[in-house]
Formats: structure tokens, C-alpha cells, sequence
């Protein structure tokens, strides 16, 4: 009966699940044969407002599917632009188990999936990573916790540097004992925070690239996750060109993310050369750090699916 049927709140979720548990999660599903490849592509409905994201998976005991409404408009009246809720159900009666804030869930799986990505190739090393975020809301400072719960014992965040249009409005993300500063994202500090970031991050609504690639050192790796259509990108044309280019799934990639698309369309990139995420977690060695490295990820319906799967079972259920 759905009377019966837990609602696992934001806070809930964190309490559930930490950076570090979710990394894991997703790494196991995909070490465990799970293929995203199998996973139903995500459907667009446009409305009078905005759009409804419907993000269905499969896996195992479970399916659910993830409902999340976009409204561009929302913010200028003081209300969230994403808001959603994730169904989970029992894959064989197809009853359903539990209901999730979806956007808490996104929050935590995004910077979870990014991690998991690279870590692999994070942890070759052992000196202090300097970390340069564009965009300081909850996924900026997800991908940063992250980073420091997954890599404690292994490397140390030597500095975290903010990249934002307005400082003044943005204030500074706490994290710790780790330096954190906020700079504008277009000055010369943002020049500066690149040219010597290990890793950069860029969670932001931007539709351009945030910065000149040539900045970056030759070991660096990029995380981009602000977009999930053909026509907005975070990165340049170059960066592709450059670096080793990873994606949460091929075709996906092909079909939305604008930092591939256009990248091909430029003539940049290869599509032969794209590396999906799976062969980064099951075999590290594939890659060689001779270049920067460039992790896409647009989003798909089963990195929700495992994570809420790990929190209903952490529940009890």
C-alpha cells in the first residue's frame, strides 16, 4: 500500500549515504557488469514553464524513475529553477518502495559518478591537489566534498578556488582545514586558479566555454556536468583535442553532450576516441596520464537508480 511507502528527505539521504558510500556504489555497479549502455535514453516534455525531465532505469530488484521539473523563470522569484522526486520500485511487482527528494539525490550521485570517473587516476599520486571550481552551488561544493572524502588518506586538497560572475553574492564554501578563496570567474585570478589547478570543475548553467584550455598543465583532469544538451558547452573545442575525453556512455554523449557534439562538429575531437567510464573503473591502466584528461558526464537514469537503490536497502528496505 503507498501509505506504506517511506519518504527519504534530503536530509535523510545525506545521513544514508555519504560522498565517499556513493562513489562506491557506482564503482561496484559497473566493476558488478552493469552496462550503461542498456539505459533508456532521458525524455524531454516541454510545458507552458519550462520541461519535465523523466530519467527511467532498470537494474536488478529495482527500477525507478526520476521526475525533475525545469523552470528558467523560477529563480528571479525566489523559488528553486530544478525541483523533483525519485520513485523507486520493486523491479519484479513493480510495487512501489520509496520516495526520494530527487533533487538531493542528483546533489549526491552527479559529483559521485564525476568521482568515480577519475579517482582511479587521482590516486596514481600522492602530492596535494589545488582544485579550481566554476560555479559555487550545491554541485560545485558537492564535487569538492567528494573529492575530499574519497581521497582522504591518499592525497590532501591543498587549495580550493571558486570561480564565480559575482564574489560578492557567492560567499565562501566551508571545507574544513582546506584553504577555500572566491574569485571572479573572468579576472585574472581565475587565469591563475586554472593555470595551476590539478583539477577544475566546472557546475554551472553556462553555455560558452568558462576558460582558455591552454591554461591547463598537461596532468590535468577536467570534470564538466553543467550540461545536458547539444547546444551548451563548458569547455573549448581545443580541450577535446588535447586531452583523453571520458564519458559517462558513448551514444549518450553523442546525443547530449554539447561539449562532445560541438567539439566534433569543430572538427576537434574523434567520436572513435571517447572513452566511456566503465573501462576507467574496470581497468585504470587504459588510460595513460600523458595528457589532461576530460570527464563529460551529462547524467543518466541508472547512476540515480543504484545510489537510491544503496539508500532504500541502507534503510532497511
Amino acid at each position: 500500500m503507498t501509505e506504506h511507502v517511506p519518504l527519504i528527505t534530503g536530509d535523510h539521504l545525506r545521513r544514508l549515504l555519504g560522498p565517499r558510500q556513493a562513489v562506491r556504489v557506482v564503482t561496484d555497479a559497473l566493476r558488478g557488469g552493469l552496462d550503461p549502455a542498456a539505459d533508456p535514453a532521458r525524455t524531454v516534455v516541454p510545458t507552458a514553464h519550462g520541461h519535465l525531465l523523466l530519467m527511467p532505469a532498470e537494474s536488478g530488484a529495482r527500477t525507478g524513475v526520476k521526475v525533475v521539473t525545469v523552470a528558467p523563470d523560477n529563480p528571479a522569484h525566489g523559488r528553486p529553477r530544478i525541483q523533483g522526486f525519485y520513485l523507486l520500485f520493486d523491479a519484479r511487482t513493480l510495487s512501489p518502495v520509496a520516495l526520494i527528494d530527487g533533487i538531493a539525490l542528483t546533489t549526491l550521485r552527479t559529483p559521485a559518478v564525476s568521482v568515480a570517473a577519475v579517482l582511479p587516476l587521482l590516486r596514481r599520486a600522492r602530492d596535494p591537489l589545488r582544485v579550481a571550481v566554476f560555479g559555487a552551488g550545491p554541485q560545485g561544493r558537492g564535487h569538492v566534498d567528494t573529492l575530499l572524502d574519497t581521497l582522504s588518506g591518499h592525497r590532501r586538497l591543498a587549495e580550493v578556488t571558486y570561480l564565480v560572475r559575482d564574489p560578492r553574492r557567492a560567499g565562501v564554501p566551508g571545507h574544513g582545514a582546506v584553504p577555500v578563496t572566491v574569485a571572479a570567474s573572468g579576472g585574472e585570478r581565475a587565469t591563475r586558479a586554472v593555470s595551476r589547478a590539478d583539477v577544475v570543475v566546472c557546475a554551472t548553467t553556462a553555455r560558452e566555454p568558462l576558460f582558455d584550455s591552454a591554461l591547463l598543465h598537461d596532468r590535468a583532469v577536467v570534470i564538466a556536468v553543467g550540461s545536458h544538451e547539444p547546444g551548451a558547452r563548458e569547455v573549448d573545442g581545443a580541450l577535446t583535442g588535447r586531452a583523453h575525453v571520458v564519458v559517462d556512455d558513448v551514444a549518450t554523449a553523442l546525443r547530449e553532450a554539447g561539449d562532445v557534439v560541438q567539439a566534433i562538429g569543430e572538427g576537434n575531437l574523434d567520436a572513435a576516441r571517447l572513452i566511456p567510464m566503465r573501462r576507467i573503473v574496470t581497468d585504470p591502466a587504459s588510460v595513460d596520464l600523458d595528457r589532461p584528461v576530460l570527464f563529460k558526464s551529462t547524467g543518466m537514469s541508472w547512476q540515480d537508480l543504484v545510489v537510491a537503490t544503496a539508500a532504500h536497502e541502507r534503510l532497511g528496505g
